[in-house]
């Protein structure tokens, strides 16, 4: 925005100078500056403001990013250690099953997290202990679920659509930035063709500069709004 305040403040100086130094013979072209810097005040003032917004936007959705990363993350290392807590448990229940410790075994059953023993109960379905066919394990079973597992991806889907979001809206935020570098091509323009005494000169700067505010306009009507 301080840019866009400079702009503003040297577009207000310009149109000063330029009613002061005008002539006779150039009072039309001296109606030309002062409407191009008026609309160049404006246009990079506005231009300003939404890149501001923009750059607002942009700064709290990788904030956001960042933030179910590290939620997502910590579903995941949750999701890590239950998956381990099933394999040693499940180890410890098929040891003692295979040592003809039922007691041992029923301990380690009781010991399975609820949806865990989900999986096993359709694991023990398929008689795993005589039926070769049957998957290694519970955890191979389509029963088996893990909801931290469910919550991570959930988070990292989340994430994404943030990171996404953060890059659109940095975009739009350099579209502005760049509109309003052509507007202070415009501006300088202006500026520059107030030096000239002859109206030929003057008047192509002029032109010039107009042609680069209509452009800009343009493109800051076509940009998005925050």
């Amino acid at each position: 925005m301080s840019d866009a305040s400079s702009n503003v403040e040297l577009a207000h100086d310009l149109s000063h100078h330029g009613h002061a130094a005008g002539k006779p013979q150039g009072k039309w072209i001296g109606f030309v500056e002062a409407f191009v810097l008026a609309v160049v005040a404006v246009a990079t003032a506005w231009s300003g403001y939404q890149a501001s917004r923009w750059e607002g936007i942009s700064s709290e959705s990788y904030a956001l990013y960042e933030r179910y990363t590290v939620l997502s993350q910590e579903k995941a290392t949750l999701a890590g250690q239950d998956r381990l807590y099933d394999t040693v448990t499940f180890n410890g229940w098929v040891a003692a099953k295979v040592a003809g410790h039922e007691k041992v075994a029923a301990f380690y059953e009781r010991r399975f997290r609820p949806e865990y023993a989900v999986a096993f109960a359709a694991w023990m379905a398929r008689d795993p202990l005589h039926n070769p066919s049957a998957p290694a394990g519970p955890i191979f079973m389509a029963q088996y679920k893990n909801a931290n597992a469910a919550a991570a991806t959930h988070l990292e889907a989340i994430a994404t659509e943030h990171f996404k979001r953060g890059v659109e809206t940095r975009d739009r935020s350099d579209d502005y930035v760049r509109v309003t570098v052509f507007l202070a091509t415009a501006l300088f323009l202006t500026a520059l063709s107030q030096r000239f005494n002859f109206i030929g000169p003057r008047a192509v700067i002029v032109a010039i500069a107009a042609v680069l505010m209509v452009a800009s306009v343009f493109l800051v009507l076509r940009l998005p709004r925050a």
